[in-house]
């Protein structure tokens, strides 16, 4: 098939009529099996897949249930709005005439601040687009995910399909136990805001072949900012955190590092067996290996202290022709007895307690400790008025999330003092609320055999964490992960 060959993926297959979702998943399917089996194809005739009525209808179900539907864009319109006053079948034919007509055109993302986790006092930027734009954003990445997943590497983890942040850690866990000891713990100043729109649409072209594509991912580059003061800024770099595809933006833009760092990892390479990376250490030469989650990722460095320092100095390289660069605050080259922190985990080289044996231990860091507490402490304020029973239905959400999140690490003692945390701030919030006194809470929570009752307002009980979620350890992966878009 010749590499720039229109593609057909439009047309339903025969036999039984199709619903969006399954229409959707088979144009999905072809487009991942092509592109995997033509490494430098490029892909023509995607915009009719971008309009297609059940392309937009699972967009706007995506948008629609996200956890940003109730928030508006510059046009203060929601996803319930669209469903409630407008009808989706109306607004969707709207948006897909303006599509085909040319006329479509992204509005400004509205800026939003939000404090960063952990307590620092520094802020984040979202930009949040209008339903309209999500839901085309939306539309171009389920067209544009299944061709960029073939190239994707596996050392790649952040907002990719069935991957996910403890992924990331169980390959670090498992290549610091193999002797990669050694950490280049990076972090890119200002990731989405400063990559360069010029290296991003370069790396679409790369796979992209539709002219209309292309200018419809530039359009929503360039649509700008309406700052909270109300000014209109222009975007000359970067992708608005918030926005449905970003991430993915970022990752085909990123793909330049992984290739790069893990290309000696690929057959033929210097280090893909494991009989050539034993030999590089026999002659002294390090071997390496990225983990990527985002915009945060560390290389790991089977060597000495002097190859990770050259390593950073690769990547600042590498980073350059991206409009990127390493935070200097952020960015250390640390020896994992000293330990070190990646997404929101403490990673650590120690000895096993009655042991002569050494292990790598994840643990949960301890600035997520603080911001779930701090999460605590906002909704159990003494002076609060709330219902104790949506504010218990709130804390157990906070806590069921965040413990589930970190369950896989060495956290039973970490689960034991936030539960005990969480008990004593809801008990004093109560005991203030309803002027109870110690003995009023011992006759109400205190159980017949001097343990004490769970907390429970209106049927809501509250979450003991000593006991829920289950501390499991994760298992490797690896590269059995398996593809959303399985082979026929």
């Amino acid at each position: 098939m010749p590499k720039d060959a229109l593609v057909n993926a439009s047309a339903p297959a025969a036999g039984a009529p199709q619903g969006s979702w399954s229409r959707v998943s088979e144009m999905q399917a072809k487009l991942h099996r092509w592109a995997a089996a033509g490494p430098g194809r490029r892909f023509d005739d995607l915009f009719n897949l971008v309009h297609d009525p059940a392309t937009l209808i699972v967009a706007f179900d995506r948008v629609a249930g996200n956890q940003g539907a109730r928030t508006a864009g510059v046009d203060g319109l929601t996803a319930f709005d669209v469903e409630e006053r407008i009808g989706v079948p109306g607004f969707l034919d709207g948006l897909r005439s303006d599509l085909k007509s040319g006329v479509f055109r992204p509005l400004p993302v509205r800026e939003r601040k939000i404090p960063k986790p952990g307590g620092s006092g520094k802020v984040r930027s979202l930009g949040i687009p209008t339903v309209a734009d999500r839901t085309v954003q939306a539309a171009l990445k389920l067209v544009l995910e299944p061709i960029f997943e073939a190239d994707f590497l596996p050392v790649s983890y952040g907002f990719r399909p069935k991957r996910r942040a403890q992924d990331a850690i169980a390959e670090i866990q498992r290549f610091g136990t193999k002797g990669y000891l050694w950490v280049l713990d990076a972090d890119i100043e200002a990731a989405f805001d400063n990559v360069s729109h010029h290296a991003v649409m370069g790396a679409v072209r790369a796979r992209v072949k539709d002219k209309r594509v292309l200018a419809l991912v530039k359009a929503f580059l360039k649509a700008g900012i309406l700052t909270e003061d109300g000014h209109r800024r222009d975007t000359h770099t970067g992708t608005p955190q918030g926005g449905i595809l970003s991430p993915l933006i970022f990752n085909i833009a990123l793909s330049a590092l992984d290739e790069h760092l893990h290309r000696d990892w690929q057959p033929g390479g210097r280090m893909d067996s494991q009989y050539q990376r034993r030999k590089r250490r026999r002659q002294g030469l390090p071997n390496w290996r990225i983990v990527r989650y985002a915009d945060d990722f560390a290389i790991l460095v089977h060597g000495k202290a002097e190859d990770a320092h050259a390593l950073q100095d690769e990547v600042a390289c590498v980073l350059a022709p991206l409009g990127l660069r390493l935070s200097p605050a952020k960015t250390r080259i640390v020896h994992m007895q000293d330990g070190f922190d990646f997404l929101g985990f403490h990673i650590h080289w120690q000895r096993k307690p009655g042991s002569a044996k050494w292990y790598v231990y994840t643990f949960v860091a301890d600035r997520p400790v603080r911001s779930v507490k701090d999460k605590i402490r906002a909704l159990t304020r003494r002076t609060s008025q709330a219902d104790p029973r949506d504010v218990l239905i709130r804390l157990n959400q906070i806590v069921h999330g965040w413990a589930n999140y970190f369950r896989h690490a060495v956290a039973k003692h970490t689960f034991r003092m936030l539960g005990d945390f969480l008990w004593h701030r809801v008990i004093m919030w109560l005991k203030t609320m309803h002027r109870w006194s110690w003995k009023d809470v011992r006759n109400r929570h205190l159980g017949p055999h001097g343990s004490w009752l769970p907390v429970n307002a209106d049927g809501t009980e509250l979450i003991n964490l000593a006991r829920t979620p289950a501390i499991t350890r994760y298992r490797y992966r690896g590269d059995t992960i398996p593809s959303p878009w399985p082979a026929a």
